[in-house]
């Protein structure tokens, strides 16, 4: 079981940041036709409103949630936010978050399945996308009550510090997840999961709406009136009908 533990968060976290990163730039290199985000909505659009909306909205506030919470040191933000008020902070937004995400992917699980020009149209990595989707917004929230547990805050920071420590590249990350309950395992590792797939799924997508960030610092276009330097027509009732 040790060296299982080392090798799932020790040295699989590597694997699936080097399939991630590489894997999404050699994609985008050799097949930028394939980087989308294949959307069915001419096919239906009214369950995925609702669907789409929902997930968007609880994967990303989860995603900058995690990020934040997992990676900015403990230091940073004691003088102001206890660990059990950051627990208990990150058991109510990412419950209610988690929910909406929940929801969401539920919707677009059924769309897919229940529609046959919907299905007809899917690839494989689309239904097992959503299906990875759905299983770890389940195991998200059933990690909620087990953190009612331990309100204390210790068990967020063992894996806040296995998180810096994997991104800082130092050792005894996985030593810290050998006492973690199999459903925080699980999450964490379905999570990796989903980074190793990343490149090969629609998700790729997901690079592009961050990338419109930049047009935010894009310098201004200078746009040139085609009617720059054109002498104004008459009215239509002064024109020369002959002409």
């Amino acid at each position: 079981m040790t060296y299982l533990n080392h090798l799932v968060f020790g040295v699989y976290p590597y694997i699936a940041l080097a399939v991630f990163l590489l894997g999404s730039l050699m994609r985008f290199d050799r097949d930028q036709y394939t980087w989308k985000s294949d959307s069915s909505q001419l096919l239906r659009h009214g369950q995925l409103r609702w669907g789409s909306n929902l997930f968007h909205v609880g994967v990303l506030f989860l995603f900058f949630g995690h990020t934040f919470g997992m990676l900015t040191p403990h230091f940073v933000y004691e003088a102001f936010l206890t660990a059990g008020n950051k627990q208990l902070l990150a058991m109510i937004s990412g419950g209610i978050f988690g929910l909406f995400g929940f929801v969401g992917v539920s919707l677009l699980l059924h769309r897919r399945l229940s529609d046959d020009r919907i299905r007809a149209n899917s690839k494989t990595s689309d239904i097992v996308l959503l299906w990875l989707l759905w299983l770890q917004f389940a195991l998200g929230l059933a990690t909620v009550p087990l953190s009612g547990q331990h309100l204390d805050g210790s068990v967020m920071m063992i894996l806040a510090e296995w998180a810096q420590r994997i991104v800082t590249f130092r050792g005894g990350a996985a030593e810290l997840m050998l006492g973690m309950h199999p459903i925080f395992k699980a999450h964490m590792f379905l999570g990796m999961s989903i980074f190793f797939i990343f490149p090969f799924t629609r998700l790729v997508h997901v690079w592009s709406g961050f990338g419109t960030l930049a047009y935010v610092f894009r310098p201004y276009q200078v746009v040139r009136s085609r009617r720059l330097g054109m002498t104004p027509k008459a009215p239509l009732s002064q024109r020369d009908p002959a002409a």
